[in-house]
C-alpha cells in the first residue's frame, strides 16, 4: 500500500484503450460521503445539536475559515469566490464571520483546543495586514490556539506581499501554499492569470526567511494550451524552487457548474484530451521522482523530510476538506461562506451565496444550508476508503465484509492497478495515481448516479 520514495521507477506508460477506460468522473474524496450526497433538509438546528455534542466531547478541533474574495477571475476556477475591487467588502464580511464564530461559540458551549488552522478561499491575502489581525482576534476570543501547531494560509503571489506573510508569521501562521499552475505566459493568458517566476520565486524565499516550513506549491495540468514541452519548463521551474510540497491537480472541465469556465468553449481554446493529459501528468511524475519528491497518493508529493512524508511512512497520514494532512484531529469546523465542517459524526456546510449567508447570521442562526448524519455503515465505508486514499494498511477481512465490492475490483485487477491474491487488496504502485478508481468500487452512493458532477480521474 506504500508508495515508492520517488515515482520514476512505476511503470507508467499505459495502453490508450485502458487509459480511455480509466477516464471516468469521480470524487477525489476529501469527504465521504460526497458533498453531492448532502440533504436540504439538514440545517442549523441539525448542526447545533452536533456542535454541542462536539463541545461536550472536550475534543480538540481543526479550523478552516474560508475568505471569498479575489481582485480577478482565473478562468479556471471552481471553487466558491466573489470577484471585486470594492474597499470595504473584507471589513462587512469580518463583521458578519465574527457573529458566526459567536454562534458557533454558543453552540459548542465551550472554548475548544485547535491543533490545525486553515484560511483558504478565494485569496485570504485580499485582506490587508489590519484585518488579518483582527481576523486572528476574532477566532482567538473563542478558540484556544496554544497548542495550535499547523496554522495554513493559501497564497496568490500576484496579490500578496512579504509584509503580508510577515503578519501573518507573527500571528502564528507557519504553513504556506502558492498557487501557480503553469508559468507558461501562453496558458496564463488563457486562464487569466499572469504571474513571474521571478515574483513567485521573492515570496516563497520570503517565507521561507520569516520560518514558514511545509511550503507547498499547486500545479494544475489538462489547462487549455499546456503541451508537454512547455509543462517540463515549468516543472523544471518549481522543482527549482524546491518546495517542500507539491500538489499537481487535474483541471476539471465542468463548463454546466462552472460559468467561467464556458470562455475557453466559446474561445475554441484547446483542451488536451485523455491521452495528451496522461502525457502531463506521467511527465510531471517522472520530473519529480528524479527530483526525490516520495508520492503521497494521487495527485501528490512530499520531500522526504517533510512530515506529510514522514506521516505516510508512519501510516499516519490524513485525508480531509483540504486534502492530504497529517491528522491533528478528528473534527473540522468551517466558518464563512460555503465552509464545510466534518464533526460528531455530521457533514454541515454553510450557505454558498453570500446575501443567504450574511441573512441568516445577522439573524441569530448558524447559516448551515446542507449536510448529512453519516451512518454507522457510512463511517465504516469511510474508514476504508480514507485507508486506501492515504496509502494505510486495509483490514484483512475486506473481501469478507464487502464481497460485492470486492468483485468490482476484478477488472483493476487484470489492468494491474490492485492485487486481490490471497482474499487480500493491495494497490499496486500504478495504483496508486488511479487510487479514484479503486476506492469508487467502495462507494454505496454512487451507484445512484450524479457521477456527471465530477471531475475525471485522468
Amino acid at each position: 500500500m506504500t508508495a515508492p520514495e520517488g515515482s520514476s521507477t512505476v511503470p507508467l506508460d499505459i495502453d490508450p484503450e485502458l487509459l480511455e477506460r480509466l477516464s471516468r468522473p469521480g470524487p477525489r474524496y476529501t469527504s465521504y460521503p460526497t458533498a453531492a450526497d448532502f440533504r436540504d433538509d439538514f440545517g442549523p438546528d441539525d448542526a447545533a445539536a452536533a456542535l454541542r455534542r462536539l463541545g461536550e466531547s472536550g475534543r480538540p478541533v481543526s479550523l478552516y475559515v474560508h475568505l471569498p474574495y479575489c481582485r480577478s477571475l482565473c478562468h479556471y476556477c471552481a471553487c466558491n469566490i466573489i470577484v471585486t475591487q470594492r474597499p470595504g467588502v473584507a471589513s462587512a464580511y469580518l463583521d458578519v464571520l465574527e457573529k458566526e464564530v459567536a454562534l458557533v461559540g454558543a453552540a459548542l458551549g465551550a472554548r475548544p483546543r485547535v491543533t490545525q488552522l486553515h484560511l483558504g478561499g478565494g485569496t485570504p491575502t485580499f485582506l490587508t495586514c489590519e484585518e488579518l489581525r483582527r481576523l486572528h482576534g476574532i477566532l482567538a476570543r473563542a478558540f484556544d490556539f496554544a497548542g495550535a501547531e499547523e496554522r495554513a494560509v493559501e497564497v496568490d503571489p500576484r496579490v500578496t506581499s512579504f509584509e503580508q506573510l510577515k503578519t501573518l508569521a507573527e500571528l502564528g501562521w507557519n504553513r504556506a501554499s502558492f498557487g501557480v499552475q503553469d508559468f507558461d505566459p501562453e496558458v496564463q493568458r488563457a486562464i487569466n492569470r499572469l504571474q513571474s517566476v521571478e515574483s513567485t520565486e521573492a515570496l516563497v524565499f520570503g517565507a521561507r526567511s520569516l520560518g514558514y516550513r511545509g511550503i507547498n506549491i499547486d500545479l494544475i495540468y489538462g489547462l487549455p494550451f499546456q503541451r508537454e514541452e512547455t509543462f517540463r519548463n515549468t516543472l523544471e521551474q518549481v522543482i527549482a524552487l524546491r518546495p517542500d510540497r507539491i500538489a499537481l491537480y487535474s483541471y476539471a472541465h465542468l463548463p454546466w457548474l462552472r460559468v467561467a469556465q464556458q470562455r475557453f468553449d466559446r474561445k475554441g481554446y484547446p483542451l488536451p484530451g485523455p491521452q495528451q493529459k496522461y502525457a502531463l501528468f506521467k511527465a510531471a511524475v517522472e520530473e519529480f521522482g528524479r527530483a526525490g519528491y516520495v508520492h503521497l497518493g494521487m495527485d501528490h508529493f512530499a520531500l522526504p523530510e517533510d512530515e506529510l512524508a514522514k506521516a505516510q511512512a508512519r501510516g499516519e497520514l490524513h485525508r480531509n476538506f483540504q486534502g492530504y494532512t497529517v491528522k491533528r484531529a478528528e473534527d473540522l469546523i468551517g466558518l464563512g461562506l460555503s465552509s464545510i465542517g466534518d464533526f460528531a459524526e455530521v457533514y454541515a456546510q454553510n450557505a454558498k451565496e453570500i446575501e443567504a449567508y450574511e441573512e441568516a447570521v445577522l439573524a441569530g442562526r448558524l447559516p448551515t444550508c446542507r449536510g448529512y448524519a453519516l451512518t454507522s455503515e457510512d463511517l465504516e465505508r469511510r474508514e476504508l476508503i480514507r485507508a486506501l486514499m492515504t496509502g494505510r494498511p486495509l483490514p484483512g477481512d475486506v473481501a469478507r465484509r464487502y464481497p460485492e465490492e470486492f468483485e468490482r475490483l476484478r477488472p483493476l485487477e487484470r489492468d494491474g492497478l490492485v492485487d486481490l491474491s490471497g482474499d487480500r487488496l493491495v494497490v499496486t504502485p500504478l495504483g496508486r495515481f488511479f487510487i479514484r478508481n479503486v476506492a469508487m468500487a467502495f462507494d454505496a452512493h454512487r451507484t445512484a448516479g450524479g457521477s456527471e458532477r465530477f471531475s475525471r480521474t485522468v
